[in-house]
């Protein structure tokens, strides 16, 4: 057996009714943390892996994954007009509206939508490709108000579209337009209104990394909460590194900059405590940090650096469980690994897994679910002792470069992919 931390389990009370923690309200679930709390899975599970619900269609082109409330998921796709949010019934796979949050055919994320809906209360947040974020009701898809990034100056480090997905905490909905106006920025969320703008410095152009040039901008992670050091504040890795910025006030508390490279940083950080772990890909590596008192201010000091050859993660994402992270490593590879998170020992890994390419992942019930970019999901035992995979199977569709992150909820698997949502069932 494997003992599990994970946040704490709340009822929420929304206007359908009571969605317990079986729902997926936000990208990477209860704390971003990855982990679902589901149980009794995989009872369906054969060699042709578990059986396909329902395939759903008219989603238009997209990376994005999925949120899940009762009977409704929630995504975002490109279309030749816009770029779309759209609702889909979890029961039959139908899509019971759409709803276009930019005007006209999307100017950036050309190759599909990034963004995964925030799910709150009665409402739903997201960012566009293009740098607007919106909120929508969620039962109609009816638009209650907007910002665009340009009020801060948004920007992008590199050219493939704005792709967060905004974290409501409290009554504020947080989110990167990465200009020199407001790297990010608190909102309310019922308004839109400003909070509050935390500003980064002009770093100019000896900020850097192996004297390669960092960028200005945000980045393509997501925000996450940490307690660190004794100070809530909201954790972002931008264009020029890892960033820690005071919930109360939006202060930029400490920047960690090796960590970056100047193509683009991705994966969303994971949050343990007083520490941090941090990955991006394109030959650059990851490290360890633990946040420390130093004032009225807090310091991120580094533990311990694993250089790019070691474990690197480009898109796929990390998950923790039980102290060790799982993902996949290299740039383009994905290649299975499991490391120690406290003393970055490879505990297994590198693996030449079934399938090719980036790996996305999910961990529910003592297990792993990878998703290769081939389209390939594995499922494995969550253990640091060695790789064991329990099985593989290919999805009924697949096209192109299969990177929207894995979801369950509910008992059911989702695997959006491009125009296409595939629900799968885990247990009867």
């Amino acid at each position: 057996m494997h003992k599990l931390l994970v946040p704490a389990l709340v009822f929420l009370f929304l206007p359908n009714g009571v969605l317990k923690a079986e729902d997926w309200l936000q990208w990477r679930g209860p704390g971003r943390a990855n982990l679902s709390a589901e149980t009794g899975l995989y009872s369906q599970w054969g060699e042709d892996g578990p059986p396909l619900a329902w395939m759903a269609e008219g989603l238009g082109s997209g990376y994005a994954s999925v949120t899940v409330a009762g009977d409704r998921a929630y995504t975002s796709g490109n279309f030749a007009d816009s770029q779309s949010a759209l609702a889909i019934d979890t029961q039959t796979g139908k899509v019971i509206w759409k709803t276009a949050i930019t005007e006209g055919a999307p100017k950036h994320g050309f190759e599909g939508s990034r963004t995964t809906p925030t799910i709150d209360g009665d409402r739903l947040y997201m960012v566009s490709s293009d740098g607007k974020i919106v909120c929508l009701n969620r039962e109609s898809g009816d638009l209650m108000w907007s910002r665009d990034f340009s009020d801060w100056g948004g920007k992008m480090m590199s050219g493939w579209g704005f792709s967060e997905s905004p974290l409501v905490d409290g009554d504020w909905v947080i989110c990167t337009p990465g200009g020199n106006k407001g790297m990010v920025v608190a909102l309310d969320k019922t308004s839109g209104l400003d909070v509050w703008a935390a500003k980064l410095p002009d770093y100019g152009d000896e900020d850097g990394v192996n004297g390669k040039g960092l960028r200005d901008g945000a980045g393509y992670a997501s925000v996450v909460v940490s307690n660190g050091a004794g100070v809530k504040q909201y954790i972002q890795l931008v264009g020029r590194g890892l960033i820690g910025v005071r919930a109360s006030d939006g202060k930029l508390l400490w920047r960690y900059d090796r960590v970056s490279n100047g193509t683009a940083n991705i994966p969303t950080a994971i949050v343990d405590g007083d520490h941090l772990f941090t990955s991006t890909g394109y030959g650059t590596g990851s490290a360890y940090l633990k946040l420390v008192a130093n004032g009225d201010n807090v310091s991120a000091e580094e533990v311990y650096w694993l250089d790019g050859k070691q474990f690197q993660n480009k898109h796929g994402g990390m998950t923790l469980v039980d102290g060790y992270i799982y993902a996949g490593h290299g740039n383009g590879n994905g290649l299975p690994i499991c490391v120690n998170m406290k003393t970055g020992e490879i505990a297994w890994g590198p693996e030449r897994a079934a399938g090719s390419g980036e790996t996305s992942l999910i961990y529910a019930d003592g297990r792993i679910i990878m998703r290769r970019q081939d389209g390939v999901v594995i499922l494995l035992e969550a253990t640091p002792e060695e790789y064991r995979e329990i099985g593989t199977f290919k999805p009924a569709y697949q096209k192109g470069k299969t990177w929207a992150h894995p979801t369950i909820a509910n008992g059911c698997l989702y695997l959006r992919e491009q125009d296409k949502l595939m629900c799968y069932k885990l247990k009867g």
